[in-house]
């Protein structure tokens, strides 16, 4: 059998996956993306001395159309999925999801845009067809755990395992993954969460993977040139209508855009409006009458957030929170009414003036380093900055 030529002891690969039994009786599945992180932890897993399966979802198929590497679960990813597995010396299968992934998360990636929302498919698609479907296949194959690539930790302890912020800040992934329920938790493994990324391209050379020095997969893997509202406008017509762009405050119409897809709330360039006293953001979008409404930066000011369809991963603690509401924003302290989880709404009271809060984000909700729970941003209140 091909060897992994990893120098890491068996035990110590054994232990990042927290087995409920012996490593040499269990199975270990494995959610391979094609890309060099997933590719590591199926190379620990066979260094445990589990048994490995590897399972690839085929989600789109852009990656082949265009030649692009790292595409994510698409084209030629596949091909380097099967052949680490081939490398490492285990079994390894892909399954067409292209039609769920559409449906559940392309189709509501769409929707959201045409709305006036502006959305975040990557969490979408890990509450729907990379877990729900994942951890199914995993149990029907009599699997104890399923590992996948993600840079967050889980830790556990005696009120059940915790969602934690990965040990590199500049990988942590924890943003996308605030809707992972308790159930699945006690069945996902994150064994890269505590490790930087240079030592997680240092044990893809050591195993001699062919990815080793794969570009990283891009955020929304659907979208292979950046071009989004191409990919909008090609499924909804509608969102490419033009409208107005008005001043938010006195109502003036300052001039016509191209579509109400190509804007989000705080963005700043492409309105192509000259001559105004100061510059000018995205404040809001009415999608019904295809208005762009746009305001100094002080009307981007929000005092609270209205939170919908809100999961909650494990106790809410009696500690400080603080709630990140885009996935490169810094965590600011919170205050919570309402109760999180089972679906349903909260209010996130912000201890100072947040800008750029957007409908169709998620606000994912932190005590310390623990990931709490979250949800999706559905309206906001403004401050008096706003006047």
């Amino acid at each position: 059998m091909p060897s992994t030529a990893l120098e890491m002891p068996a035990d110590e690969a054994a232990a990042l996956f927290d087995l409920p039994r012996a490593a040499g009786e269990s199975t270990i599945v494995v959610a391979m993306s094609g890309g060099v992180d997933s590719s590591v932890v199926a190379a620990l897993a066979a260094r445990s001395g589990a048994q490995v399966i590897g399972i690839t979802l085929q989600l789109y198929d852009y990656g082949a159309a265009t030649g692009r590497k790292g595409a994510c679960c698409a084209g030629d990813d596949i091909s380097d999925a099967r052949a680490v597995a081939d490398r490492l010396g285990f079994a390894h299968y892909v399954f067409d999801h292209e039609s769920a992934f559409r449906e559940e998360v392309v189709e509501q990636f769409a929707d959201d845009y045409l709305a006036g929302r502006t959305p975040v498919p990557c969490i979408r698609c890990n509450m729907g067809p990379k877990f729900t479907d994942l951890l199914r296949m995993a149990k029907e194959l009599g699997a104890d755990c399923i590992a996948t690539g993600h840079y967050v930790k889980r830790l556990a302890t005696p009120t059940g395992p915790q969602l934690h912020r990965a040990a590199d800040p500049a990988r942590d992934q924890s943003y996308f993954l605030y809707g992972t329920t308790e159930d699945q938790l006690d069945f996902i493994r994150f064994p890269l969460g505590g490790m930087p990324k240079s030592q997680v391209r240092e044990l893809a050379e050591a195993a001699g993977l062919r990815n080793a020095a794969k570009p990283d997969s891009q955020d929304i893997c659907f979208v292979p040139d950046g071009d989004y509202a191409r990919i909008v406008e090609k499924m909804r017509p509608a969102g490419g209508a033009p409208g107005a762009i008005v001043h938010a405050q006195t109502g003036e119409i300052l001039g016509e855009h191209k579509g109400v897809i190509h804007y989000t709330v705080g963005q700043r360039r492409g309105l192509e409006i000259g001559g105004q006293p100061e510059p000018l953001y995205v404040v809001g979008i009415d999608a019904g009458t295809r208005e762009v409404q746009v305001g100094p930066r002080r009307m981007l000011a929000v005092s609270s957030a209205r939170v919908i369809e809100t999961n909650r991963i494990g106790p809410l603690p009696d500690t400080r929170l603080t709630a990140k509401v885009r996935s490169l924003a810094k965590p600011v302290p919170v205050r919570l009414e309402g109760s999180l989880g089972e679906g349903g709404a909260v209010v996130l009271h912000f201890d100072s003036p947040e800008y750029g809060v957007s409908p169709g984000q998620a606000a994912v909700i932190y005590a310390g380093e623990r990931v709490v729970g979250g949800g999706w941003i559905a309206d906001t209140t403004g401050t008096a900055e706003q006047e």
